[in-house]
């Protein structure tokens, strides 16, 4: 089961009318009445989702907090971003900035993404609302290094379409030739062009490498999977980020869609709103958040709803340490996806 399948059944919809109920009467109204369309009503009533103030965390290099919950453009983003119509990727991005949300990851790597998301944030005047994070990623000559200048093209090209004379946040992705390409960000760091870099990876075989540069290289961030089902970070990466004072990106919160085929057919447990979820997508977000070394997490969608339902777990209270292993336990005993 997908995520839209979840929130289109009982179960998903009793949990969006928990997580926004102001929003969502409004927009069923409006479309009963004729008045105005879906995207119009929740545009009114969005503002709704959640409750209490916007959960932020410090980036340990400045102390600049920027929401726990943001945005990723690679999956269905990336998949609607190569189409001839990215409306819904402008409600997406209209209902982030709506809610508190600031945080949007992209990179050269995902297709059309960056570029149609940096166009629809110019027209939409969003853009310097937004803390921008793109990679880079050049790929090696014949097995061997990166073309440096291949990397800057790569680098002018991000600016060009972001549409901002300074990025927030570059990072090299996938681990991509550091030598090569860790020191162009540090010279466009040093030249006031990118405000903070560093490395990432989802791949379990980089892991060690990722450590290596969590040591020994001078990183603001990094950007790596973690998941209620995929607590290898837990061991390793993370606290050796609170260590050395290394802000982290999450990706792949949802174990991409594991975690949604994990709960097909499950109502969220009732306990769950001991810690304010409302939803699946809520319970697992909120585990995720709840630990102290993240810093944002950047689920990828493609659809208004789920924008909404992800920056419901940007408020309320988080999981304790007795509540995230009750949440484990749960999940541990599902069946395997």
């Amino acid at each position: 089961m997908t995520r839209r399948k979840w929130l289109q059944g009982p179960a998903g919809g009793a949990g969006m009318l928990a997580l926004a109920p102001r929003a969502f009467a409004a927009q069923a109204g409006a479309q009963a009445a004729g008045m105005q369309t879906g995207a119009q009503a929740a545009a009114q009533g969005s503002a709704q989702a959640g409750s209490g103030a916007l959960i932020t965390r410090a980036i340990p290099s400045t102390g600049e907090r920027i929401p726990i919950v943001g945005l990723g453009s690679s999956a269905t983003f990336a998949q609607v971003a190569r189409s001839d119509d990215a409306t819904a990727l402008r409600q997406v991005l209209e209902r982030m900035v709506e809610l508190g949300g600031t945080v949007f990851d992209t990179a050269p790597g995902y297709g059309a993404s960056e570029e149609v998301a940096g166009r629809i944030a110019q027209e939409l005047g969003v853009a310097d609302k937004l803390f921008w994070a793109t990679k880079l990623n050049v790929a090696p000559r014949g097995g061997g290094a990166a073309d440096p200048e291949a990397a800057r093209r790569q680098l002018d090209a991000s600016f060009q379409r972001i549409g901002k004379p300074v990025i927030d946040l570059v990072q090299v992705h996938n681990m991509g030739d550091i030598r090569t390409q860790l020191p162009i960000l540090r010279e466009m760091k040093e030249k006031g062009r990118v405000r903070y870099i560093g490395v990432t990876t989802t791949f379990e075989g980089q892991y060690e490498a990722l450590i290596d540069a969590m040591r020994n290289e001078p990183l603001d961030f990094i950007g790596t999977n973690y998941a209620i089902d995929d607590r290898d970070a837990e061991r390793t990466i993370l606290p050796l980020a609170r260590e050395r004072g290394i802000a982290v990106l999450v990706y792949a919160p949802f174990g991409r869609t594991r975690l949604w085929r994990r709960v097909a057919g499950r109502e969220v447990p009732g306990w769950a709103s001991e810690f304010d979820a409302h939803s699946w997508g809520q319970f697992f977000l909120k585990y995720v958040a709840s630990h102290p070394a993240v810093t944002s997490i950047t689920p990828a969608t493609s659809r208004p709803t789920n924008m909404i339902d992800n920056m419901g777990a940007a408020r309320g209270r988080l999981p304790d340490e007795a509540q995230r292993k009750r949440m484990i336990e749960l999940v541990e005993g599902l069946p395997a996806a």
